[in-house]
């Protein structure tokens, strides 16, 4: 039962799940795929709710160590420009350096131009959370029994601009729809590992942009899997849940509306150099609707925060993938709540499925002894379709979109309304 730790587990999938055809010749589908990787779900009885699992993770702050070394991209984008930090997985290292996070260090000039490779190691690239960055906890635990002790992985995390001690460059910060970063990354390591196959790793936010980039690339995209955890979706609904409680409006709004204007006062001279925020005015708000009332609207020219969370939202973006795709969610999320998962949606898409358990709370699912649930799923995922499925044999379908209605409309599911001109 639920209150002793066990969360049950549901899928949500299309009727006839994408095929896939398996290495040693068998067949078999994505939801079978997904279904093997998720163990059962026993959490600490004593977290018994959602709110509890979100709430320790602030206690709980320790956790896998995971070396870094950081390169600094230009932005290849005429009107989305400046630089963002991108940290990659390394053997531990003993190099500090003071203004970046612990274990984290530069590449130098000459190491980096060394690293391209023709070796077939997987490639998992990750983004992060609201305002936070590769040194996050919940990451960590995802990513290392991947990238230690043989798990044979490549990695790096794509860290959102000014996030992770890096420096904000331009007037474009990002925001909840901004996959420019995580598309030139994605370019560069296929053209930089030729020979890798890619996968795509988003959490909260992250898995926002990165289920937002994903439905954008359509049967373009260059990843061969991705999967998205503790993913928003409807950011409307999102907000409009959180501003419904008053646990959600005083204590999770409130800080991560904190952590925001952290974050910006962080970066002070650079947004009084390249923007027109009013800073004085932010360090006055409270909550993260605010926030982004003040930031995202300014920035980005959206007349509200609503339209803002409207045109980010991926919940949409769902009917566009055509790749493995693999959501993970908890239904008790009191951040990215049960009422904004795309069900409908993934039921569209033979190349989507949800699995949701019963607790867990916002990108938490603590077991007894401090270890996260979440970890499990993505890895033998991610592992299962390495080891066990012919990537080679998946073809993305062309003829994917909802059908027409009798009025014979086309519904596009990427449509945006914020058009960024490449001119």
């Amino acid at each position: 039962m639920d209150w002793l730790g066990h969360a049950s587990t549901t899928f949500t999938h299309a009727e006839s799940p994408l095929p896939l055809q398996k290495k040693d010749g068998t067949t078999t589908n994505l939801l079978e795929v997904c279904k093997k990787a998720t163990p059962p779900c026993q959490l600490n009885p004593l977290l018994f709710n959602g709110h509890v699992q979100t709430m320790w993770t602030a206690v709980k702050e320790h956790g896998p160590h995971i070396y870094y070394r950081r390169r600094i991209f230009d932005a290849d984008h005429k009107t989305y420009n400046g630089t963002f930090a991108v940290d990659f997985v390394v053997d531990p290292h003993k190099d500090v350096d003071e203004s970046l996070l612990p274990r984290t260090a530069y590449f130098t000039d000459e190491s980096f131009a060394g690293i391209s490779s023709e070796d077939t190691k997987p490639m998992l690239i990750i983004l992060h959370g609201l305002s936070g960055g590769s040194h996050e906890v919940y990451l960590r635990y995802a990513i290392e029994p991947l990238v230690t002790n043989g798990g044979g992985w490549e990695a790096c995390v794509v860290n959102a601009r000014g996030c992770a001690n890096s420096q904000v460059t331009s007037g474009v910060f990002f925001n909840a729809r901004a996959t420019w970063d995580i598309r030139q990354v994605v370019k560069w390591a296929k053209k930089t590992f030729p020979n890798r196959p890619l996968f795509g790793l988003g959490f909260s936010l992250g898995a926002n942009i990165l289920t937002n980039y994903v439905g954008e690339e359509g049967v373009s995209c260059l990843l061969k899997g991705a999967i998205s955890v503790g993913n928003p979706f409807d950011l409307e609904l999102s907000n409009k849940a959180l501003q419904r409680s008053l646990v959600g409006k005083h204590v999770y709004q409130r800080v991560m509306g904190s952590n925001m204007k952290r974050l910006i006062g962080s970066h002070e001279e650079s947004v009084r150099k390249h923007t027109k925020l009013d800073l004085d005015k932010i360090q006055r708000l409270t909550y993260l609707f605010e926030f982004d009332r003040e930031v995202q609207t300014v920035t980005w020219g959206y007349p509200t925060e609503t339209a803002y969370y409207r045109d980010a939202s991926s919940s949409d973006a769902v009917l566009a993938i055509r790749i493995p795709f693999f959501a993970i969610a908890a239904e008790d999320d009191p951040i990215a709540v049960q009422e904004a998962l795309p069900y409908g949606e993934i039921k569209q898409n033979p190349f989507t499925v949800l699995c949701t358990t019963s607790m867990g709370g916002h990108l938490s699912w603590f077991e007894i002894g401090g270890s996260r649930w979440h970890a499990r799923p993505i890895c033998n995922f991610l592992n299962e379709m390495v080891l066990g499925i012919n990537l080679d044999s998946i073809k993305p379908e062309t003829n994917g979109r909802v059908p027409a209605s009798d009025w014979a409309v086309d519904f596009d599911p990427i449509r945006r309304k914020l058009l960024i001109h490449e001119d």
